[in-house]
């Protein structure tokens, strides 16, 4: 495998993503321990690349058909960079951006690819990637071999600390693909972004949240009754809010929001990587799931198997005692 690791960065509204220096601190160590570089490519938005310290080396590449995220103008100039540079190990997020990307990379590149990875280190002359499958329920361990492979990382996996730094990046300026905006069928028009909601959960310090196992709407109360008694916000999992029992400011995860509070109480949330990604980074975890083999118990701090139908109550009784 070669030496060199890539890392595409992501950003949105004229900001990097937290995933971004998540994989430039993990592409630093890789590429240290076989003497190579880390690599990040940037597209659309030069600007950022003084925010990319950490990197050895900024591929940056401006087209206005790179303005703004699309799928058909992104993978063009990804597959641009990868066939130019030839790096060993090319990390993405599995992020909206980092599954569009990934699958067409690997068949573009002719390179393996690993999808939702949790861990990667380096055992003697081998790279082992730890992969969630099955929704986190087992952990499978992959040898990355030959001279190319392609990860996608769940975000949350590695510190962003490793990856974020003070200084000035090299850049390099990339010319991009004469056929780049040729033939593109997606048009970006607008971001359209939701209005706020009653509570802003990401700046909370304590969270309890719902999840699916609640079982029906008129049982989120429950939850509700300890979120109040514990005066803090009641926050979701995406099935909640998609069934419309939470509204979608509640919603914690990939495809929700971040949140980092001191302490984060769920309740029937089983712990699917796309949830994780939203809360991982909570000081304090506690988890009530009758599935003992639940994933959600691999990150918990504490955790039961109770009931929840016996405990919430019990709970909320003695914090109003």
């Amino acid at each position: 495998m070669g030496s060199d690791v890539l890392v595409l960065a992501e950003h949105q509204g004229g900001s990097l993503a937290d995933v971004t220096f998540e994989l430039l601190g993990k592409a630093k160590e890789v590429a240290g321990a076989s003497g190579g570089q880390a690599l990040v490519a940037l597209f659309g938005n030069p600007g950022l690349a003084s925010e990319l310290s950490a990197a050895d080396l900024v591929l940056s590449m401006d087209d206005p058909a790179l303005a703004s995220y699309t799928a058909e103008a992104y993978e063009k100039a990804l597959a641009h960079v990868v066939s130019e540079r030839q790096p060993g190990l090319v990390l993405l997020g599995t992020t909206t951006a980092g599954l569009d990307l990934a699958a067409s990379l690997s068949a573009a590149w002719d390179a393996p690819l690993v999808s939702y990875v949790v861990g990667l280190e380096s055992e003697g002359d081998a790279l082992v990637a730890t992969a969630q499958i099955y929704g986190g329920k087992l952990m499978a361990e992959v040898a990355l071999e030959g001279d190319r492979a392609i990860c996608a990382v769940t975000a949350g996996s590695f510190p962003a600390e490793a990856g974020a730094g003070a200084g000035s990046a090299t850049v390099e300026d990339v010319s991009p693909p004469a056929e780049l905006g040729a033939g593109l069928r997606t048009t970006f028009i607008e971001m359209l972004v939701p209005e706020a909601g009653d509570v802003d959960i990401t700046a909370a310090d304590l969270l309890v949240a719902v999840g699916r196992g609640i079982g029906s709407e008129g049982d989120v109360e429950l939850v509700q009754d300890l979120a109040d008694a514990m005066g803090a916000p009641l926050a979701a999992s995406r099935p909640i809010t998609d069934l419309g029992w939470l509204p979608k400011s509640r919603q914690v995860g990939k495809s929700g929001v971040k949140v980092k509070p001191r302490a984060y109480l769920m309740f029937g949330i089983s712990g699917a990587p796309e949830h994780l990604e939203g809360m991982r980074d909570a000081e304090l975890i506690i988890a009530c799931n009758t599935d003992a083999q639940a994933p959600i118990f691999d990150i918990a701090h504490y955790g039961t198997t109770a009931d929840l139908f016996d405990l919430l109550p019990a709970l909320t009784e003695r914090l109003g005692a």
